[in-house]
């Protein structure tokens, strides 16, 4: 996810800087591809976006472990039991009204805790790195079959192996992620709160997005249609040589 926060022409330039710096990537793939003569361009830029993917995650990822050890806050992002009613001071309506907001409130589920404990701080950056691996499993997947496609074996047994174990991973890691989230947001609340305060939560509110199934489901599907692409090239393999041999 890109992100930018600011006023608008600022976020929007930021924003254009970055898909700027990306669409030169790819440029720069093109151009070299159609010096070299090569059929395969778009695969190449597939190949190198996917790379920069993967990189850019492992940077990523050595980042959250770096600041695990290094620092004394933690950082949180998941849902919770704790409402925020909106401030008394902000205009709005009990049950709507024309041209007002209608009052209401959110759960705590963005915050950052200060003097974290050790503890809190790896299951906060457990939460991180299982969403970091399962936003790179795309790229990394995308990377070996276009790195097998490359290689005249669009159509392999590794091919249909990384996308079955791209699916269970896409699964596994983005229901830890989900509820590895909502775990770490609730404890950093019981850390910072007594059990006597009413900030303090006395349920954890779990919650599983239906993304990594549906995923997960697409990738096992995927897989099912290189497998038959592959049983059809080894048919036609096996049709060519009797053919020559007949010849």
């Amino acid at each position: 996810m890109i992100t930018f926060g600011g006023d608008l022409w600022t976020s929007l330039g930021w924003m254009a800087l970055v898909l700027a710096v990306i669409a030169a990537i790819i440029g720069v793939v093109v151009w070299r591809g159609r010096r070299r003569g090569s059929k395969t361009i778009a695969l190449d830029a597939a190949l190198a976006i996917s790379g920069w993917w993967v990189m850019m995650s492992a940077v990523g990822v050595i980042i959250i472990v770096v600041k695990t050890f290094t620092v004394d806050w933690a950082e949180l992002d998941g849902a919770t039991t704790v409402w925020l009613e909106w401030p008394a001071g902000l205009p709005c309506a009990e049950f709507g009204a024309a041209g007002m907001l209608t009052c209401g409130g959110e759960e705590l589920s963005e915050f950052t805790v200060g003097g974290a404990s050790l503890g809190l701080r790896m299951l906060a950056a457990s939460a991180q790195l299982c969403a970091a691996a399962f936003m790179t499993i795309p790229a990394a997947m995308l990377a070996a079959i276009c790195f097998q496609t490359l290689r005249g074996r669009p159509f392999s047994r590794t091919v249909t192996r990384v996308l079955t174990i791209g699916a269970a991973a896409v699964l596994t890691l983005g229901i830890a992620s989900d509820l590895l989230k909502s775990i770490a947001a609730t404890a950093a609340l019981r850390e910072v709160f007594d059990a006597s305060s009413a900030w303090y939560p006395t349920r954890f509110q779990l919650t599983v997005t239906p993304w990594p199934f549906v995923a997960a489901l697409g990738l096992l599907a995927l897989a099912a249609v290189f497998r038959e692409g592959m049983r059809l090239q080894a048919q036609k393999d096996v049709l060519e040589r009797e053919t020559e041999g007949l010849v």
